[in-house]
């Protein structure tokens, strides 16, 4: 199958594995792209520029084929070394870069210059617009489905993607609600030319995270995100758990007058605890709506060559079939 964006990233199939914290290791990233979509290593999982010089370097040790890397861009006291991310993003030879978070223009020219195509997550048709203008390759459509932080216009992809379809000029992917060959499919119908997946790929075989967590989600419903720190304008979807229940009761309990401080406890540095060590109660941790279409935990080879297989087969013999129908119905 090919789109403007297996043509933008040299990739087999339209399908991307999205930056995650404490997920997007050099395992995850070489097994989807082995598998023929994009792999991702998320670079602020990696704690130093050197750091993520080295998962760059083991990831090449375990893929030929084109991989990227996340740099999310957020306030902070204390910003990390982003000039020296973005050094070993050129350096490790990485040709496609997912941006997210503030706006990206400071590092296009410098990333455009050595030859890397960058594609920016946006919640909003307004912030795609702005990215497409600034520069940006492509974009990530993230609907309210999606896990991690969605935004604060709570516009699912039903709407999301065909308004991005009508805007704009730039390929972009459906971000949000992504599992399967029907997703793929509706996705492509919308406009899209791919889809990004992230909490998918958290159930993999590969994904380097402790097996709770993927208990977790082939456990979970659609019913089981919360929506947190929505007081704080920094909305983001989890998975419940009983950290997450309590910081909902503080948010409650404290309402306007509430502080990050209030809930550091629930939402700071809880990522090593749950993916790494699999205690689910620890904290937040960003997941998907999408969820409640997660039944199994294949390899990342399995996953895509089945969403791959299954949406053919849907354009072919279902969609092929109504168009049949419709035709033989008109012709009467």
């Amino acid at each position: 199958m090919k789109t403007p964006i297996t043509e933008m990233f040299g990739i087999q199939h339209p399908i991307i594995q999205g930056g995650m914290h404490y997920v997007g290791f050099a395992e995850m990233a070489a097994a989807v792209s082995n598998a023929g979509g994009l792999g991702i290593i998320t670079a602020l999982t990696q704690k130093t520029p050197a750091d993520l010089a080295n998962e760059i370097a083991r990831c090449r040790d375990m893929t030929d084929k084109p991989f990227g890397v996340n740099l999310t861009f957020l306030p902070s006291v204390n910003p990390p070394d982003y000039p020296g991310y973005i050094k070993a993003i050129i350096e490790g030879g990485v040709k496609a870069v997912e941006t997210a978070g503030n706006n990206p223009a400071q590092v296009l020219p410098v990333l455009k210059d050595n030859g890397i195509k960058v594609i920016h997550k946006c919640t909003a048709v307004r912030h795609a617009l702005k990215a497409q203008s600034i520069g940006c390759d492509a974009v990530s459509v993230d609907g309210f489905e999606c896990g991690g932080h969605p935004g604060e216009d709570d516009v699912p992809n039903m709407i999301l993607l065909p308004r991005a379809a009508d805007e704009l000029e730039i390929p972009f992917v459906s971000s949000g609600g992504q599992a399967d060959g029907r997703s793929l499919v509706a996705s492509l119908a919308m406009g899209a030319s791919g889809m990004n997946m992230g909490t998918r790929f958290i159930a993999t075989k590969e994904a380097p995270v402790h097996e709770n967590v993927k208990q977790a989600i082939v456990s979970a419903s659609e019913l089981d995100t919360r929506l947190v720190m929505r007081p704080l304008r920094n909305t983001e979807r989890v998975l419940t758990n009983a950290g997450v229940e309590r910081l909902l009761e503080k948010e409650k309990r404290l309402g306007s007058n509430i502080k990050f401080e209030d809930i550091i406890e629930e939402v700071a540095g809880v990522y090593p605890k749950i993916m790494k060590e699999g205690d689910m109660d620890a904290g937040a941790w960003s997941c998907g709506m999408v969820a409640g279409l997660i039944h199994d935990i294949p390899t990342c080879k399995e996953l895509i060559d089945r969403i791959m297989a299954e949406a053919h087969d849907i354009i072919e013999n279902r969609l092929r079939g109504f168009l049949g129908t419709a035709t033989a119905v008109a012709a009467e």
